[in-house]
């Protein structure tokens, strides 16, 4: 089912942590970020994702790209460490996996450059999860009736302190991570399992401006 509510349609799905994924908490490398500003290399991190392994040939069918261009892309993903290649493999064409399933898009702690690097892989990200929302709703007509019913875009604006935001935003992380082991283990999926993306944002409006001589209102709780 479609749904949008109340005044604004924010939209629904997500697989990447953009505020998590580094261990020990450390900033990303603003160069690591640099090399996720690209579409096609989102493209290629589901890719691998979805099937667990994939080739520079098996992308280039899917995405319908050349095998030189997804080689290249590859290429720069495994050297900042957001796939490897999977070891003890023969023949020509290696195989990629991913390193780890959550990438740390967090400007906190980066200098000006690194935040700018961390924006700009940020908006290659929603733009990527924006086209595939785009291109999956414009076939929702084709899908047998259980799956329109259990598919739905919503949204919502209210008011919140940045407190009971904060437990929000815990409350969809949690969600986001249901069933994740089958990501990995398709041992673990049950008969009918389908390949679903879960994407969720929270944001706050800029702060009005208030009338001249009124005190602006306490926005910190």
């Amino acid at each position: 089912m479609v749904k949008a509510s109340c005044a604004r349609c924010v939209a629904q799905d997500m697989l990447s942590d953009m505020t998590g994924g580094q261990a020990g908490g450390s900033a990303p490398d603003p160069r690591a970020l640099r090399a996720l500003a690209h579409p096609l290399r989102w493209q290629l991190i589901d890719l691998i994702g979805s099937e667990a392994t994939a080739t520079a040939t098996r992308c280039a069918e899917v995405l319908g790209e050349s095998v030189a261009n997804c080689s290249y892309h590859l290429g720069i993903l495994g050297k900042y460490g957001y796939i490897e290649l999977v070891p003890g493999q023969a023949g020509k064409e290696k195989p990629w996996r991913l390193a780890s399933r959550e990438q740390n898009l967090d400007p906190a702690g980066l200098d000006a450059e690194g935040a700018l690097a961390a924006e700009a892989a940020a908006e290659a990200f929603l733009g990527h999860e924006f086209a595939r929302m785009r291109q999956r709703l414009s076939r929702y007509s084709l899908e047998p009736e259980p799956w329109r019913k259990a598919t739905l875009v919503l949204g919502a604006t209210t008011w919140m302190t940045a407190g009971e935001l904060l437990d929000i935003s815990g409350q969809l992380k949690r969600l986001l991570v249901t069933h994740e082991e089958r990501a990995a283990d398709p041992a673990s999926r049950p008969p009918g399992a389908r390949e679903v993306r879960l994407f969720a944002a929270t944001s706050v409006a800029p702060p009005v401006t208030p009338p001249h001589g009124a005190a602006p209102p306490d926005d910190t709780a």
